[in-house]
């Protein structure tokens, strides 16, 4: 096979639509992959879409038209040649003609294309033309025709096989992009290419690795095309070929490799990974017709959601072992897709798994992610929840979306086979729960809308052609029981989301609940102040604020401002400057989710895994996420990183009475003595207690508190500081605007070191969560640790790694250094820090 790939030589034209006069009739060069934004946007046309309020003024090529063309110059075919034009991805409503002639039409972003042109080639340069029509002006004619069906979003994206975040969601911007956004090329072969391979793997119980590898043959239906052809796997040292008869375009190759290195997902072992190599030729031929290569893992995926005394179960074995899901909830990494490369998402699994996560979820509003991204879980041990790509809306089962769906859904099941990493196929996100609690049913009045997309052809298609992987209905979802029997979002049956929290309720609330499985839970905190400072500009040019409309318009979500003050309110009060308030909503959003994983952690076994919304941004926002839009950790990224460590000491309630909650999420037993001790925010040591304690292999215990210690004189005083080793875990018995804290405790010097400086921080009084806002002096720059709590007559240190040229001083003082203590409002009544206790 000879491929021609097509990158450039393109261009953009704006063809319909309300486009600005400058653009009418201008061709634009463009890349492909690429995007109407990308073009625009490297000709210098127009404004970057992330910055202050130009989302709002690119609003136009939502309904614009556009038109990518070039010439193709390509040989005529020789008479036994197949010459096809391949397109792995068109956003999304394209019509598409070579010359004259019209190759055919999509509607799918999430399929790929193929065309033969051997029939219309001729020996000078051709034209070849994708007019994309506004996806947004189609849904909404298949609106009207199929009648309109209730979605979580004005605009109809559950009318069109388009990433349903383009569109806007709490989140994103609604920056709907049209172009070719995955490679496109043009192949050249004879006789027969492999169509698709699809590798099932499965280890038995004696340890031996069986690879059965299904093989379909696309056959050239030229003269030669029905000859037999061999099919060759080989893959750690295991070598089969079989031969196809010329009649037959299919076949299944099977290879077993004895005592086969298991991979387990991180922190459960390695992850051993061997090429799988599928070749297609002539018998007697000396080179391959076509070759097929990708990397697999040994290892068996089970789902446990039996019936127990506590409901249904949802937990995940990895090759026989329970595991904790510790996850987050994946969106696409950048809202103009074909910006993504794989150095960037490297870096981004890279700090899921420095935050101590297993898992990831790709989400049902986004995209199926690339090659890239499942290899790179692969290397590292990071499990995948795939949604199928349905979300938050009723989806028609008419035609032809239902035949798309199911045409994709076969693309990227087998595509995916391969990979390790991915554990789960799930058929949406909150679609079941929308039908029984979002007012659906009055709207429906009986219309489909997506239930047999969940209960049958998903569950259909994953069973045909991945039959070693479970598959879920949708998250959430109660498993075994019809929506009129359980309700999908019942915590104690399958998966739950909670999004009471965030809200309605105060984060204490998490408390409240012992899900079986939370898949879905979060609160918002806004981006670093260098990303916020970046992106977002005051509209009159002055000081930033929460209220202006700049900041308002990167803060998607519903009063999500009033939400941030509401949840700040009980815990830290709410600041009136802006950098503090910016401080306290991160501060806030991390002890929000810190708070739900721990006492998640806690219920092990019966708690089975937690998925954060969300790891990731896709733009610079507000937003749930712990990783901001320009790659940098928020407060959030260190609390998941605390809060999902292989061993963790957490303060639970149980009963009445608060226990030690110890996590011992490693294969060895852990033994050791705790000390307990209660003291006064000045370091006064009241009582002190040790406890032995031995807690097995991938388990959890709990621990009673001595009532010498679990019993505060003055609460407003007193904090319980738990140490185990090098752990530390404090616990108060009052929320901070109730806790006497002195608000300036911390004493802090610089030393330089290789790569920065250490930074060593020492408390007078107790000091809650002291971080380094390090962004603030160097918006490269990275600290190694935050949110520590420092008890008096302590010290921290952290290792702040920077090129940046600033006063070192600078780290040693607001609004770099900052803590719970320095921007705490004290609830009215509270007690004030000078006054003399009782």
């Amino acid at each position: 096979m000879h491929t021609q790939d097509l990158y450039d030589g393109w261009t953009l034209t704006a063809v319909a639509g309300p486009v600005p006069a400058e653009l009418v009739g201008r061709r634009v060069r463009a890349r492909v992959p690429g995007t109407s934004h990308t073009a625009l946007l490297e000709a210098g046309l127009i404004p970057d879409p992330y910055l202050d309020r130009h989302e709002e003024d690119l609003a136009w090529m939502r309904r614009t038209d556009w038109a990518y063309e070039r010439d193709l110059d390509l040989s005529p075919a020789a008479p036994d040649e197949r010459v096809d034009l391949v397109f792995d991805g068109i956003d999304t409503v394209a019509t598409l003609t070579f010359d004259d002639h019209e190759l055919g039409r999509t509607a799918n972003q999430h399929r790929s294309y193929r065309f033969d042109l051997r029939s219309l080639l001729r020996p000078t340069a051709q034209r070849l033309r994708v007019l994309l029509s506004s996806a947004l002006v189609h849904a909404e004619a298949e609106a009207a025709r199929l009648g309109p069906r209730p979605l979580a979003y004005e605009q109809p994206f559950n009318m069109v096989r388009k990433m349903a975040c383009s569109f806007g969601w709490d989140w994103g911007p609604d920056l709907q992009t049209a172009g070719l956004w995955r490679p496109v090329r043009v192949e050249r072969w004879t006789v027969a290419r492999l169509a698709a391979v699809r590798p099932l793997v499965t280890v038995d119980a004696a340890g031996t690795g069986h690879v059965e590898v299904h093989v379909d043959i696309e056959r050239s239906g030229l003269p030669g095309g029905d000859v037999p052809v061999t099919v060759r796997a080989h893959v750690a040292g295991a070598d089969i070929t079989v031969t196809v008869p010329g009649a037959q375009s299919t076949a299944v190759v099977r290879l077993e490799v004895p005592h086969a290195p298991l991979w387990w997902p991180v922190g459960h072992g390695a992850q051993p990974l061997a090429e799988l190599v599928v070749a297609l030729a002539e018998p007697d031929s000396e080179g391959p017709l076509d070759t097929w290569t990708r990397r697999i893992g040994f290892r068996t995926v089970e789902l446990d959601t039996s019936a127990d005394e506590d409901g249904t179960a949802f937990t995940f074995r990895i090759n026989g072992r329970p595991i904790f899901v510790k996850g987050a909830n994946w969106i696409p990494d950048d809202h103009l897709l074909t910006r993504i490369t794989r150095e960037r998402l490297a870096h981004r699994l890279d700090q899921a798994v420095d935050a101590n996560l297993n898992l990831v979820r790709i989400w049902g509003g986004g995209i199926y992610e690339s090659e890239d991204f499942y290899e790179l879980c692969d290397e590292r041990g990071l499990l995948v929840w795939q949604d199928f790509l349905l979300a938050c809306a009723a989806y028609p089962e008419e035609q032809p979306l239902w035949d798309e769906l199911e045409a994709e859904a076969r693309e990227h099941v087998a595509r995916l086979t391969p990979h390790p990493s991915l554990v789960l196929w799930n058929g949406g996100n909150e679609n079941l729960w929308g039908f029984l609690d979002w007012g659906w049913q009055e709207e429906l009045q009986g219309r489909t809308w997506g239930f047999r997309y969940a209960t049958e052809l998903l569950k259909g298609i994953v069973a045909e052609l991945d039959p070693t992987r479970p598959y879920a209905d949708g998250s959430p979802y109660s498993p075994g029981s019809a929506l009129t029997e359980v309700h999908p979002n019942d915590p104690d049956h399958g998966t739950h989301h909670q999004w009471e929290v965030w809200n309605r309720v105060d984060y204490s609330d998490y408390g409240d609940e012992v899900p079986r499985f939370c898949s879905e839970f979060g609160f918002q905190g806004p981006p670093t102040w260098a990303t916020l400072t970046r992106a977002v500009h005051a509209v009159d040019g002055g000081p930033l604020t929460k209220d202006d409309p700049a900041f308002l318009l990167h803060q998607k979500a519903e009063d999500g401002n009033g939400k941030l003050d509401r949840g700040m309110e009980p815990h830290l009060g709410v600041p009136d400057d802006f950098a503090d308030w910016h401080w306290a909503a991160q501060l806030n959003q991390a002890r929000a989710v810190q708070f739900a994983l721990e006492h998640y952690r806690s219920w092990w076994p019966r708690t089975a895994g937690a998925i954060v919304w969300q790891l990731n941004d896709c733009w610079p926002v507000t937003s749930w996420s712990a990783i901001d839009g320009d790659e940098r950790r928020k407060p959030l990224w260190y609390a998941l990183r605390a809060a999902y460590a292989t061993r963790l000491l957490t303060v639970q309630p149980r009963d009445g009475r608060e226990v030690l909650a110890v996590v011992n999420e490693t294969p060895v037993i852990w033994q050791g003595t705790v000390r307990l001790s209660r003291q006064r925010l000045d370091g006064t040591v009241l009582a002190e207690e040790d406890l032995t304690l031995a807690v097995g292999a991938w388990s959890v215990r709990h621990f009673a508190l001595p009532t010498t210690v679990a019993t505060p004189d003055d609460p407003a005083q007193e904090v319980l500081v738990v140490r185990l080793g090098t752990l530390q875990a404090v616990h108060t018995w009052v929320e901070d605007v109730d806790l006497a804290l002195d608000p300036a405790p911390l004493g802090a010097s610089v030393t330089p070191v290789q790569d920065g400086f250490r930074v060593d921080v020492t408390a007078t009084s107790f000091a809650r969560d002291v971080t380094l806002l390090v962004d603030r002096v160097d918006p490269d720059a990275i600290v190694d640790t935050a949110l520590v709590d420092i008890p008096a007559g302590t010290t921290a240190s952290f290792h702040v790694r920077t090129r940046g040229a600033f006063d070192p001083a600078e780290l040693t003082r607001a609004p770099v250094l900052r803590s719970a203590n320095d921007v705490v409002v004290p609830r009215l009544g509270a007690r004030d820090l000078t006054q003399s206790p009782a």
